[in-house]
């Protein structure tokens, strides 16, 4: 028997929870069905412990300003980047006002983001990007220090036993987040849960059909019992993560030919020894070595998860051929399709440095872990950390020419027609949601976007503005959002 509703969301992540939210807002009356194959939200890339939850909002990640070839620095995705996190954090605040949204502390809270580096190229480097940075209205309140006496009252475990003959930097930023994003969803799910919407754990989408009339026919199995339901839907959005790329091939829709994925794993030390996290308050980036990949970025991560602190530092990589944390070693391979072999070939030639990065990272003992964290803290002694296996991460590939280019960053792929939708990649992900799903809602239905404009800019009032352009603004909305997310005003004093 054929169940029918409105929307199915697959997977019940931050990504298909800000959707659901968004839509139940929207449009109350349409009926709303979620699939997620584990027994849990956010269970996956949403989980506090599976991502760093840095709420990348670029004031901190020197990778989203590097440093061009005639010595400057482009600093032109940090700033889009935190317009997006803008975004996101006024749709929250408006979460917390309507009843979407409990207690904010639960899943954010205030937290300075630094960014490090040492030895002097890299601090006229730092200088640089303070300089780009400091006055624009998104980064105001950002300082620039340099001075080891400042440096050890900030940082101290990161001060104890360094040598300051090789010179330190820092960009501090006092208004940066830590947000726990499994909190988060599972606010989320509630909510929409309340509304009525039908939402089923250990359940797995095993084939979408697109039907004459422009529908889906979603077949999904219980995987405690092996029956198996079909449901007919008007819009299906895949929200799965590393799980998205084989469901959209599986849907056949010409938009996903060319696209392939690049599985990344990630493993942390976290901090035993609460003594040792009591004297680290900050999100500290450092810069990737020379040759690594960005995503390798070297972080000594405060966490706020239940109420409580913990310290993390990696990452380092790994990798499986599985897509998900929870999945299968065969994911790759299944993934592999005519139209993105050759791009996938390509990327594997021009890469060569990923995997060199990747079989060193492989070879390196739990004492070679605990070495590469002295730089950021250098008397780290092992005792002090356990070892932890992060989420799965699954890095774009796309075709480009003959062959194909990995790309970092996230990327929504929508059907021409609007009926289905998903979304592809890792980093900033989770924190950029919110743009992500407006994209979607504007991409999939232009007819009712146009008319829940008004709506959706009660929810975002910066909708279709560029903060950067608009400093009034930008000071109304980080007050806003401040105050409603318990954030203090301290975090901004400038505005």
């Amino acid at each position: 028997m054929t169940e029918k509703t409105d929307v199915v969301l697959i997977g019940a992540g931050i990504m298909s929870a800000t959707l659901g939210a968004l839509l139940r807002q929207l449009q109350p009356n349409w009926s709303i069905a979620m699939f997620e194959r584990l027994d849990a939200a956010a269970a996956e890339s949403s989980d506090p412990w599976n991502n760093a939850g840095t709420g990348h909002s670029a004031l901190c990640e020197l990778n989203y300003s590097p440093q061009t070839a005639d010595g400057s620095v482009d600093v032109t995705k940090a700033i889009d980047i935190n317009e997006r996190f803008q975004v996101s954090r006024q749709f929250w605040a408006y979460g917390v006002e309507n009843g979407i949204l409990g207690d904010p502390s639960g899943f954010i809270n205030p937290i300075p983001h630094v960014s490090f580096v040492h030895g002097q190229d890299d601090v006229q480097y730092l200088r640089k990007r303070y300089e780009a940075l400091a006055g624009h209205p998104l980064f105001e309140g950002m300082e620039y220090i340099d001075s080891p006496e400042e440096f050890t009252r900030r940082l101290p475990l990161m001060a104890r036993g360094r040598d300051f003959s090789d010179p330190v930097a820092l960009n501090w930023t006092d208004a940066g987040t830590d947000i726990d994003f499994g909190a988060l969803t599972t606010e989320l799910l509630a909510y929409l849960g309340s509304t009525g919407a039908d939402i089923a754990f250990g359940h797995e989408v095993r084939n979408l059909t697109k039907q004459s009339d422009g529908s889906w026919l979603v077949k999904v199995e219980n995987t405690r019992t092996g029956r198996t339901r079909t449901i007919n839907a008007k819009f299906v959005f895949v929200g799965a993560g590393g799980g998205a790329l084989p469901l959209l091939q599986k849907s056949g829709i010409k938009e996903i030919s060319g696209f392939a994925g690049f599985p990344v794993s990630g493993q942390f030390l976290r901090c035993t020894d609460p003594a040792l996290i009591a004297k680290h308050e900050a999100k500290v980036y450092g810069k990737a070595a020379v040759g690594a990949p960005p995503m390798s970025v070297p972080h000594l991560d405060t966490r706020v998860i239940n109420g409580e602190s913990g310290l993390l530092f990696g990452p380092y990589a790994g990798w499986t051929p599985k897509f998900l944390k929870d999945g299968s070693n065969a994911d790759l391979f299944k993934s592999i399709r005519p139209g993105n072999l050759a791009p996938m070939l390509g990327v594997g030639l021009t890469e060569l440095s990923l995997v060199k990065y990747l079989v060193s990272e492989l070879l390196k003992s739990q004492s070679g872990k605990v070495y590469t964290m002295e730089e950021f803290i250098p008397r780290a002694e092992g005792r002090d950390w356990e070892l932890i296996t992060a989420g799965q991460r699954v890095q774009i590939i796309r075709r480009k020419g003959a062959g194909g280019v990995l790309e970092l960053g996230t990327a929504v792929i929508a059907a021409e027609d609007g009926s289905i939708a998903g979304l592809l990649g890792a980093s900033p992900g989770a924190s950029t949601c919110v743009t992500a799903m407006l994209d979607v809602l504007q991409r999939c239905f232009p007819r009712e976007y146009a008319e829940w404009t008004p709506k959706l800019q009660n929810m975002v009032p910066s909708l279709g503005v560029k903060l950067s352009d608009n400093k009034a603004l930008f000071g109304e909305v980080w007050d806003w959002t401040s105050k409603t997310l318990n954030l203090t005003s301290a975090q901004h004093a400038a505005m």
